[in-house]
């Protein structure tokens, strides 16, 4: 895994996460906390930890064993969130999950679908996997736009599967592999050559 490098198309770029994030991401997360812990899994048994420092402490550990990449996403030079690729898998399997957050007071602009997108062709051009999935709660319709934008496939619902705010939750299953976007999905997305799915949930 690299020890540092940055993505970037126009004013939105992904780099690794550093130690010093720590302030401005409890920053975002502890204004926010309304908005956030809707979507963010918790202990079912018991209080969640909000140490931001140990978060990124475990990111970076998970970074040096090289079962994820944490990156922070940047607007015009300023954290305004964080992309994860996590249980990276290589080999037959091939795969690795995507999760990502952004303060609500940038939603709406277009980073998110830019930063999955950087996010998408480096694991499946530089890092080589096959395929990524995004598991969303049916009821987060910010997230479900990011993945409609970017022609994701619906496969599924997992059922009570992530403990959030006090409950198991449902969440949809999404996935792309390298087949479907050789190109670059970054490229497809901002030539306007993807056409948003249409989901059975719709």
């Amino acid at each position: 895994m690299p020890q540092s490098f940055a993505l970037t198309h126009e004013d939105v770029t992904l780099r690794l996460v550093r130690m010093r994030d720590w302030k401005a991401i409890e920053r975002i997360q502890l204004t926010n906390r309304d908005w956030f812990r809707q979507w963010e899994a918790t202990n079912p048994t018991g209080p969640l930890n909000l140490d931001f420092r140990a978060s990124i402490r475990g990111l970076l550990r998970q970074l040096a064993e090289e079962t994820a990449l944490p990156l922070a996403i940047e607007f015009r030079g300023q954290l305004v969130g964080q992309l994860n690729v996590s249980n990276i898998l290589h080999g037959s399997v091939g795969t690795a999950f995507v999760g990502y957050w952004i303060s609500p007071e940038f939603a709406g602009l277009g980073i998110t679908p830019v930063a999955v997108a950087l996010a998408a062709d480096y694991a499946f051009n530089v890092m080589g996997l096959h395929r990524i999935e995004i598991d969303i709660r049916p009821e987060n319709k910010s997230s479900l736009k990011v993945v409609r934008k970017l022609g994701f496939r619906f496969e599924g619902t997992k059922l009570a599967f992530i403990h959030i705010n006090n409950a198991w939750r449902d969440h949809h299953v999404f996935a792309l592999t390298f087949d479907e976007t050789r190109e670059g999905l970054l490229k497809k997305y901002v030539s306007g050559a993807i056409e948003p799915p249409i989901y059975p949930f719709d």
